[in-house]
């Protein structure tokens, strides 16, 4: 296994890994500065405000993102068992 393969290797990882976290992370972001925004406008300062409806968006996210999260891992799997051949020997 030479240097090159492991920094391919790692690459594709930090990839497929900022894809798949991506959807989630960009929906935690809006809700969260779109409800500070609110709590910040009204004064109110209760902790569930925040926390259960950046909950519903991201369990929302997480049904519609689902399947491509799931292809977009089992593609890389697929191609990660499928190159061991070449990178083993």
């Amino acid at each position: 296994m030479t240097p090159e393969t492991v920094m391919d290797l790692a690459h594709r990882m930090l990839l497929v890994t900022v894809m798949i976290s991506a959807p989630l992370l960009l929906i935690a972001l809006v809700a969260g500065l779109l409800i500070g925004m609110f709590q910040a406008a009204t004064q109110i300062n209760e902790s569930t405000l925040s926390f259960i409806p950046k909950l519903l968006l991201l369990v929302l996210t997480l049904f519609a993102s689902g399947p491509w999260i799931l292809r977009v891992l089992i593609d890389f799997t697929h191609d990660l068992y499928t190159s061991i051949p070449s990178v083993v020997g």
